[in-house]
């Protein structure tokens, strides 16, 4: 009989490479204090949880983590139920770890199925966009947390609306002061992320500005907020981009201030917290799932990568891409050139689906529930999402 110290090793060789085998995605929040990171990332959470009691949807997010899954949890039903506004995460960088998973039938078995991806965030505390780092440790514990950032597919920027609101009528002193200090605090770990390197390959390509606390300016959709950062900020948004640029390799295939979303976590009523017309909040699991993908292939078509660059990108993309799932079904059982194929057939399949109207998308997406083609319900679900929040303004994505 096998010892229980092998069975244990086996075990937990087969837990790693289950978890590799799952695509994880990465996105990077910013903002400074008070933008709203905290109560952003607890309605997310929330949201989730208030859709799995009541069986909307097709997905089930829960935190990795059971401590972040308690805090989070508390977080959201002390605001939804005494409005008490989390205290925010200060001073230190924190990644949380979600797996996305396919919401099994009442009837199914109990056992857990294993998820379709990991949403990796990483919140990093607001107090580092205001002040320098007050010792040589804490500039090193910067650098060290910024690393996590290279894995990002994803970076987002928050906006916060409240500043905005506080700054009418000379918004611009605000948004230049915003997008500098994000600039200066590349800059600052820029030599110890780059490390002798000519340039990253593997670093956030897609930054994406989100006006947070969006309720507090109903009159802006989506165009008329970007139109504001560039009227007011323009010079700032091009020389953060110039920043980004020196970080990476084909700093051509890069969307910075590109694609804008507006965010309202809850609304804010005296003695309350109302969260029945979120806005945006739903759109951040399918931006950092199927933005990577649209934008990597696109770049990959037009030769903006350099080719080895391309092949990593879209080979992690086509992870993601097998929510399509009609390449994928065979593409583990092929070899070498072959699998490669297949996995490219699924971009191909995502492609097609976005193309669909959304009368034919709907049908797409009820067909898969109806079938319980869970990998297939999740991209017509997500590709549903984004086609709303463009016709809605709440989302514009770059066309370049």
């Amino acid at each position: 009989m096998e010892s229980n110290v092998s069975a244990s090793r086996r075990t937990g060789w087969a837990l790693t490479m289950a978890r590799r085998r799952t695509r994880e995605q990465h996105i990077a929040v910013f903002g400074e204090s008070g933008s709203g990171k905290t109560v952003l990332i607890s309605s997310f959470f929330g949201s989730y949880l208030e859709a799995a009691r009541a069986r909307r949807g097709v997905l089930d997010v829960r935190a990795v983590r059971a401590n972040q899954a308690t805090l989070l949890r508390q977080n959201y039903l002390g605001m939804k139920d005494s409005a008490d506004v989390p205290e925010p995460n200060r001073f230190s960088s924190t990644t949380y770890d979600f797996a996305v998973q396919l919401r099994r039938p009442e009837a199914a078995s109990a056992h857990r199925a294993d998820p379709l991806l990991h949403l990796v965030w990483h919140d990093y505390p607001g107090e580092w966009f205001e002040q320098d780092a007050s010792s040589e440790e804490e500039a090193k514990r910067r650098v060290s947390n910024f690393r996590a950032l290279l894995n990002s597919d994803v970076a987002i920027l928050l906006i916060d609306g409240q500043r905005l609101v506080d700054h009418a009528g000379e918004e611009e002193r605000y948004l230049r002061s915003v997008l500098g200090s994000m600039r200066d605090v590349l800059e600052s770990v820029k030599d110890e992320l780059l490390d002798g390197s000519a340039g990253l390959e593997q670093f956030p390509r897609i930054w994406m500005i989100a006006l947070s606390k969006a309720d507090l300016l109903p009159h802006l959709d989506v165009d008329s907020f970007a139109d504001l950062v560039v009227r007011k900020a323009g010079y700032e948004l091009s020389v953060l981009r110039q920043s980004i640029a020196t970080l990476v390799v084909a700093d051509d295939a890069l969307s910075v201030g590109e694609d804008f979303v507006l965010l309202s976590s809850a609304r804010f009523e005296p003695g309350r917290i109302v969260f029945e017309d979120q806005v945006g909040v739903d759109l951040l699991l399918p931006i950092a799932s199927l933005l990577p993908i649209e934008r990597g292939n696109r770049w990959a078509q037009l030769r903006l990568l350099p080719n080895e660059v391309a092949r990593r990108l879209l080979r992690n993309a086509a992870h993601v891409a097998r929510f399509a799932a009609w390449g994928a079904r065979i593409a583990g059982r092929l070899p070498g050139k072959l699998a490669l194929l297949a996995t490219l057939i699924d971009l191909e399949a995502v492609e097609r689906l976005a193309q669909l109207g959304h009368d034919e998308l709907v049908e797409a997406h009820n067909r898969a529930v109806a079938r319980n083609e869970g990998a297939r319900a999740a991209a017509t679900q997500f590709l549903l999402q984004i086609k709303k929040a463009e016709e809605e303004k709440v989302l514009a994505r770059s066309t370049r």
